[in-house]
């Protein structure tokens, strides 16, 4: 199966608790009137230029084994290695929600508009992650139409770039995928261009073969730990990765 998705502004719309987290604001502050009005000319500039589209191939175990081998510098021990050994369901992934919005957010900066170009950049980095959850729903969805997805069955992507996953590994991700087909391009440093674009696997299986701990010598080095999130939510709610968009 391989497809691209059209992805719609509506399910990726970020909100603002989750737009100023990133800011190191915590939900629920009280916010002043200029910082309500930066979000709000934020995100009307985010829905002016955005323009997200998704593409999906399922791959098998051993064809994965050898792009995700990539380049050979992979950590010694990754999460991955244990965790797709156990694997129902593999695909992988790339998605962008396109150039525009960088290009403004540059603009932005070049015209000494710091702080709306600054929550731009947030908005848009949150509506990106969004579109990965939609992203990730949708091949859920597929495989629940097929009978292959149970209240036992958990989904998790994982990137390039994080948990061990050498940045170099999109050479051969970018080989058997092609997201070129929806206007990603793969730069020499490893980067995608566009900047707002997100590739990787999604894994689904039983969702006890995601747990593991952020305890490896390169957890301590991640700045998000957003993997921590996605498990938790597979036994915080179990039925919620089994419901349709």
């Amino acid at each position: 199966m391989r497809e691209i998705i059209n992805i719609s502004i509506n399910d990726i719309k970020p909100a603002r608790d989750d737009v100023l987290k990133t800011q190191g604001v915590p939900a629920g502050s009280k916010l002043s009137g200029n910082v309500k009005t930066l979000f709000k000319k934020a995100m009307a500039l985010f829905i002016e230029c955005v323009h997200p589209v998704g593409i999906i191939s399922e791959i098998s175990i051993p064809e994965f084994n050898i792009v995700y081998a990539g380049e050979g510098l992979n950590e010694k021990s990754t999460p991955l290695d244990a965790i797709i050994k156990k694997a129902d369901n593999l695909v992988l992934f790339a998605l962008t929600i396109g150039e525009n919005v960088t290009e403004k957010i540059n603009e932005l900066f070049k015209t000494n508009e710091f702080a709306l170009g600054t929550m731009l950049d947030a908005v848009a980095s949150v509506g990106t992650d969004n579109s990965a959850d939609c992203v990730e729903k949708h091949f859920t969805n597929v495989l629940r139409k097929k009978g292959k997805i149970t209240l036992s069955s958990g989904t998790v992507r994982y990137s390039t770039g994080y948990c061990g996953w050498h940045m170099s590994g999109q050479k051969k991700l970018f080989g058997f995928l092609h997201p070129e087909n929806i206007g990603i391009m793969l730069l020499d440093s490893y980067l995608m261009k566009p900047l707002k674009s997100i590739s990787g696997v999604i894994v689904v299986g039983e969702k006890e073969i995601h747990r593991f701990k952020d305890s490896y010598p390169f957890c301590s080095d991640c700045k998000t730990h957003s993997c921590r999130k996605r498990i938790k939510a597979l036994f915080d709610a179990p039925e919620s990765h089994n419901k349709e968009m």
